[in-house]
């Protein structure tokens, strides 16, 4: 066999893995969207099942068609003289916020920290000494000195999203192995060309599994941040109607913060996908 016709047969045994790898990948996919869909619709129908057969009380449980009218009316009437997009727009706006500010702090100081010993030793111990806390044990602190308007709330959002990206960014940092940062400065790479080139490409699989830690804790957090002097918000809102036995409106409240948390999960990796292509590539 000549030169070209062996060249000839790899190009075309390298097409046929190729698109066979493609083609096994795009069943797997389907395979995993249908169980995700039967999943879910069998726990729809196990909820109208439980509803029909009077199990449990509307107060406990209520069916499907009463979360769905109670729906349709706050979305058209509001909640408490506000609408619902009043409502998702103030708890956006806090969420958001706060998860703007962790971006531009959390990820250089936990690199610098994972960088540099010195830093890491100054803001680590002070870090892992919140970290555990509960946030209501400081949310009252942060009332009495940020007041309670939304600022002592955005504080209390960004101090629980903080500690997860800080401490993703320091991990992915040490996480590189030196022969990568010993082979740059060999090629005459200066300290700053490794930490924008070297570092933190190579930390950025572990910033984007932080930032989406940081946002999943955030949004728990926020119904403890609304409670608190609010007025708005769907955490404020299923907090409000939890005190009159509302379990329509809970659900409703509920239903809206899971899919409100799932878009911008999907907005993390998306840009995730298109940032860090090579993950999950070897």
């Amino acid at each position: 066999m000549s030169k070209t016709e062996l060249a000839r047969f790899k190009s075309v045994k390298a097409n046929q893995t190729k698109y066979g790898i493609g083609r096994v990948i795009r069943k797997q996919v389907t395979a995993e969207r249908l169980l995700t869909c039967i999943t879910m619709i069998s726990l729809l129908l196990l909820w109208l099942i439980v509803t029909e057969l009077k199990l449990f009380t509307d107060v406990v449980v209520p069916s499907p068609q009463k979360v769905l009218r109670s729906f349709w009316e706050i979305a058209h009437n509001g909640y408490k003289e506000n609408s619902l997009l009043r409502h998702l727009g103030d708890s956006m706006i806090r969420l958001l916020g706060s998860f703007l500010l962790v971006l531009i702090t959390a990820i250089p100081l936990g690199l610098i920290s994972g960088y540099n010993s010195k830093i890491r030793a100054i803001f680590d111990p002070l870090i892992e000494f919140y970290r555990p806390l509960p946030p209501l044990a400081y949310y009252t602190l942060l009332v009495l000195w940020m007041g309670i308007d939304n600022a002592s709330k955005i504080a209390l959002l960004y101090l629980a999203g903080f500690a997860p990206v800080y401490i993703a960014c320091m991990s992915g940092v040490k996480k590189i192995r030196p022969d990568y940062i010993r082979g740059a400065y060999t090629l005459g790479a200066s300290s700053r060309q490794v930490f924008f080139h070297v570092v933190f490409p190579a930390c950025l699989p572990d910033i984007f599994v932080g930032l989406r830690t940081a946002l999943g804790v955030a949004y728990t957090t926020l119904v403890a941040a609304e409670m608190v002097a609010a007025v708005t918000g769907i955490g404020w809102m299923v907090l409000d109607a939890s005190k009159f036995l509302k379990s329509e409106v809970i659900f409703v409240g509920i239903f809206i913060m899971g899919i409100t948390g799932v878009f911008l999960d999907q907005v993390i990796r998306r840009i995730e996908s298109k940032v860090v292509p090579w993950k999950g590539q070897e």
